[in-house]
């Protein structure tokens, strides 16, 4: 762990978080321009009861009080070896800071940690620009955003002709949307057939459950039904005036009536009629189906510049489901029982946070 650390020329020190430092982070969080959901201590708690992984958060801090935070988890697997991560299970995490000397002290306390746990690499999953040159740049995923107007109709115009089809298509097959975190049995269900269609291990339940719990009502489960089956669905977290869709899926069923469209749709008009402003659709990789379909919506693209300090290791790790290394195992997995993938997938999970 670090010690408390000070540069006399500057001021800044950096420690480790404690719990009586949780008011003032997420403070510091909830005001912070760039920061996200995941920089809350509210995903710290979750990762630890989730999967037990170890926290280093980090403050940089004066006499003023904080400047910066870094969220940071310790990672040990026969796949990964030992690794630092900020954030784990997260698209954003990394360096949330207001100044360029406490950015360069939680910069340089992280690599202290790395060199001190002996781990093959420190991963910053930033959200905006590098700022440091020693790092590596892995330019692997992109995200989408998009600005919600107060008028549905203004957004709903916005789209493409076929994506505007498609929501017609859907309201036109009988659709309702079902917003209610009771609905946590029948989202699971969904979701984990989903993933399992696309070749990709699957959280337990009790994960979902821990965020419910966490995040209390900055989580909506979303339900999409068809008379009385359940099509599609969506977990979506809400950070100030930001929502975002983040882990969804349909059955075939659904998306013969365009269910995907029609249930991403329903959460913008319900975002906007509850006064959100922004609406982000998460990361994906160019080239894959998840980033196809994002294109459909004529949102913001965003490169996502995930930074890399190699430790011990000599290349950057490529652990993503698209890489061809993984293609005869993810053919596999979705030739299992979907029984069993529910069972065995939670513990594959946590291979690759």
């Amino acid at each position: 762990m670090v010690t408390t650390i000070i540069n006399p020329a500057t001021g800044v020190q950096v420690r480790a978080f404690q719990e009586d430092s949780r008011a003032a982070w997420d403070g510091y969080v909830n005001r912070h321009p760039g920061a996200s959901l995941f920089h809350l201590t509210a995903w710290q708690r979750v990762i630890q009861r989730a999967f037990a992984f170890e926290a280093r958060y980090l403050l940089a801090e004066d006499q003023s009080g904080i400047r910066g935070v870094l969220p940071l988890f310790l990672s040990q697997n026969l796949i990964q070896g030992r690794t630092l991560i900020s954030t784990p299970f997260a698209v954003y995490g990394g360096i949330c800071v207001g100044d360029d000397a406490a950015q360069q002290a939680l910069c340089d306390a992280a690599r202290q940690i790395a060199a001190a746990e002996k781990v093959q690499y420190l991963e910053l999953r930033e959200r905006w620009a590098t700022f440091d040159s020693s790092f590596q740049v892995k330019d692997l995923y992109v995200t989408f955003e998009q600005d919600l107007p107060s008028d549905p109709e203004q957004l709903l115009r916005g789209f493409p002709r076929d994506t505007r089809y498609m929501i017609r298509k859907a309201e036109k097959a009988g659709l309702a949307a079902v917003v209610d975190n009771s609905q946590l049995d029948v989202f699971y269900e969904i979701y984990a057939a989903s993933v399992h269609h696309l070749g990709t291990p699957v959280f337990a339940k009790k994960f979902f459950r821990i965020l419910l719990e966490e995040f209390g009502d900055l989580c909506e489960i979303t339900v999409v039904w068809q008379g009385k089956q359940a099509v599609a669905a969506v977990l979506s977290l809400h950070f100030r005036d930001w929502i975002l869709p983040y882990y969804g899926g349909s059955l075939p069923e659904g998306r013969r009536v365009a269910a995907n469209n029609f249930m991403y749709w329903e959460v913008m008009k319900q975002a906007m009629a509850r006064g959100f402003r922004h609406f982000d659709f998460g990361r994906s990789k160019m080239g894959t189906g998840a980033y196809a379909f994002k294109t459909q919506w004529n949102m913001r693209q965003r490169p996502l510049p995930y930074m890399y300090h190699l430790e011990r290791r000599k290349s950057m790790p490529n652990f993503s489901p698209a890489n061809p290394r993984f293609q005869l195992l993810t053919s596999a997995w979705k030739r299992l029982p979907f029984s069993l993938t529910k069972v065995v997938g939670p513990a594959l999970v946590r291979l690759f946070p």
